[in-house]
This record gives C-alpha cells, sequence and structure tokens, in this order.
C-alpha cells in the first residue's frame, strides 16, 4: 500500500475518525441523505470546513492550507470509505484548478476563498449532443456591449443544483477547428436566464439540466483567455481524472471491507461462507486489484505535484479507468458475494453498486480513457 507522510497519515485518522462520529451508522447517513436520496450535506460540509479541510490544495492567500493533488486525493478517498455525504466536494475540487491557473485575483477570490469557507462549485460541459465528444460544444456565448449573451443548454451537471457557480464552457467563435473559439465563463447559479432541472438517477439527487436563456455574463465572467478554453480544459485533466479515480479507490474499499466483514459472519453449511474457497480466492484477488489501484492513483498523484504543469495524459487515464472500473468490480461481486443481502436496501452493497457503476461513464468513459491511454503508444 501507498506509504504516507506523517501529515498525510494524521490527516487520514482525523477525517476517519470524523466519519466514524458523524457517518459511522447507517442511521446516521440515513438522517443525513434523507435515506439515500441526498448525496450532499451542506451542515456536515460546513463543519469540515470550519476544520479547514476543504482547504486542502487551496494557496494560503486565499485561506487554503495548501498541499498538493496527493493531499486532495487523500480527502477525497477518505470522505468516499467513511460514506460521508459530501458528494459536492469532487465537481469543487475539478472546478478550484482552472480559478487557480487562470482565473482573476477578484475570481480566486470569490470561488477559492469561497470553496474553503463551504461553497460548492459545479462545471457545465456536457451537451446532449456533445458528451464524449466535448469538442462539438454548441452552447453560444455572443459578444455584446459590455460582455457576452448566453443561450443552450448542458446536460449531466453535477451538483449544479448546490453550486454557487458554474463553470461554464460555451462557444464563442463558430469559425476555424471544432477545438478552436471555446470560452470558460464563471456563472453565478442565481444568474437571471439560468435554470437547473434536476434528473432522476439510480443515485439519487446529483446531476442536472441548466439550461441558459439570454443568460447575460460582463466581460470579467471570463475565466482565462476568450476562445483558448480547450487548452484550458486539458491542462485541468490530471486533477480531474486523480480526484474521480481517489473516491473511488475510497468506496471501492469500502465495498470490499463490507463484503469481507459479512462473509466472515453469514454461516452456510456449518461455517461461514469466507471459508469457501470460492469466495477466498474472490476476496484474495479484489484485495490485490484495491492495492494496485491505490498504488497507481498515488504514484501519478505524486508525480503531478513535482512537476503541476507536466501533462500525464496516459498515466492519469491509466488511474482513473483502473480505480473506477475496479471499484465497479469490487461492488458487482460485493452483492454476489452477499446473495439476496447485497441487493437489499438493508444494507450498503447496493448504494455502493449504484455510486461506482456510473463512474465508468461520468469524467471521460473507460473506453475514452483506453482510447487516450492507445494514442500515448502511437496507436
Amino acid at each position: 500500500m501507498h506509504v504516507r507522510t506523517p501529515e498525510q497519515a494524521s490527516f487520514a485518522a482525523s477525517i476517519d475518525a470524523f466519519c466514524r462520529a458523524r457517518t459511522g451508522t447507517r442511521a446516521q447517513r440515513d438522517a443525513l441523505t434523507h435515506h439515500g436520496a441526498e448525496t450532499h450535506h451542506r451542515a456536515l460540509y460546513a463543519q469540515m470546513a470550519e476544520l479547514g479541510w476543504l482547504g486542502v490544495g487551496i494557496p494560503p492567500e486565499f485561506g487554503g492550507s495548501g498541499g498538493g493533488l496527493s493531499e486532495v486525493c487523500l480527502f477525497a478517498e477518505r470522505t468516499a470509505y467513511g460514506l460521508a455525504p459530501v458528494g459536492g466536494y469532487v465537481t469543487t475540487a475539478v472546478a478550484a484548478g482552472p480559478y487557480a491557473k487562470f482565473g482573476t485575483p477578484a475570481q480566486r477570490e470569490k470561488v477559492l476563498g469561497g470553496i474553503v469557507r463551504g461553497s460548492v462549485e459545479a462545471i457545465a460541459i456536457s451537451e446532449p449532443g456533445a458528451g464524449s465528444d466535448a469538442a462539438a460544444i454548441a452552447c453560444r456565448a455572443r459578444r455584446i456591449d459590455g460582455g457576452f449573451l448566453i443561450n443552450g443548454q448542458k446536460t449531466w451537471c453535477s451538483n449544479a443544483h448546490l453550486a454557487d457557480h458554474l463553470l461554464l464552457v460555451a462557444r464563442t467563435q463558430t469559425t476555424g477547428s471544432r477545438h478552436e473559439g471555446l470560452t470558460m465563463f464563471c456563472v453565478p447559479t442565481d444568474t437571471q436566464g439560468v435554470e437547473i432541472r434536476g434528473i432522476p438517477t439510480l443515485n439519487g439527487k446529483d446531476v442536472n439540466d441548466v439550461y441558459f436563456t439570454d443568460c447575460f455574463v460582463p466581460e470579467s465572467a471570463v475565466v482565462g483567455t476568450v476562445d483558448q478554453a480547450w487548452p484550458q480544459l486539458m491542462s485541468g485533466l490530471n486533477s480531474e481524472r486523480l480526484i474521480l479515480a481517489a473516491t473511488m479507490l475510497g468506496r471501492g474499499r469500502r465495498a470490499f471491507d463490507d463484503a469481507v466483514a459479512y462473509v466472515k459472519e453469514r454461516k452456510q453449511f456449518g461455517k461461514a461462507v469466507g471459508s469457501f474457497q470460492a469466495l477466498k480466492h474472490r476476496i484474495a484477488d479484489l484485495a490485490t486489484e484495491l492495492d494496485c489501484c491505490e498504488l497507481l492513483v498515488y504514484r501519478v498523484a505524486a508525480m503531478a505535484d513535482e512537476a503541476p504543469e507536466r501533462m500525464l495524459p496516459r498515466e492519469a487515464s491509466m488511474a482513473k479507468l483502473k480505480a473506477t472500473e475496479t471499484a465497479k468490480r469490487v461492488a458487482l461481486e460485493g452483492v454476489q458475494m452477499m446473495g439476496g443481502y447485497g441487493y437489499a436496501t438493508e444494507y450498503d452493497m447496493e448504494s455502493h453498486l449504484r455510486a461506482t457503476v456510473i463512474s465508468t461513464v461520468y469524467g471521460g468513459t473507460s473506453e475514452i480513457q483506453r482510447d487516450i491511454i492507445g494514442k500515448t503508444f502511437g496507436l
């Protein structure tokens, strides 16, 4: 397993203790999430902000505690393992990167400072006709006096209903290549002309359609450079993929530990079912895969921390691919090993399955990750 520094080990231990105290029982989690319907609890998130945890990865000049991607991944992993309903953190951590790199001083103060204090941020990129093919974005931001007028639709926007701002990518030019003419904007969710509608899913309330109808934003809303959103997006893929990978590493480990606890207690034919070779070997394989995931995720995070400007398309895609596919496999195997109880809402395994099965789709599907990895070998 990954060797942590003393500071990282202390940070992880503090998160684990917090989760044991506040989300350690099913009754506590049900109370915080309306029996699994909600993925984010604002008051619990605010407590983490008060502890200074949401400032990890945020520069000290904006109230953060600093640290790198390794610490951000650690926080994502341990809160996922602890089943803390802070689903808004992932998109918030991913959105922080572009603001830190490309935002104006005012944007950094407002957004990064807000994150430290407990605000949630969301990203609006995907559209009905632009999912894996993000360059097909059609949502239009037309320049007018004093700013831009936005019209169009975004979809699958995680946590938009919780967010203070949307990091929107819209088309500002229709000439040139498909990758040109895209611009990032910081759009407050209460801006006139923004409508957020939830999309019912297996995993509760977490994704949304967002409609922009003659939505005006001033010139100061531009994040970075007009027409240069594509290279800005590419520069943030390391952090996005690693944060998603770390989150699923945590959830996969929790599903594994829950499965092991069950097969040790469940008896059939006079002995614990975990003692049967079929399950014992399955557990051995899953444990090995999870350790491989942990080593990969934190190795790539360390590489990114050592050279923050370095693009790691192969390694980051490998981490996202391996961690999400492994977490999904662990949850599926957990259901199988627990039999009917794995399918019942009495236990957490069915929620592990719902949370992990979508992870191989969002943030770039497993197929897209494999394609990226293949291209790095000149294929």
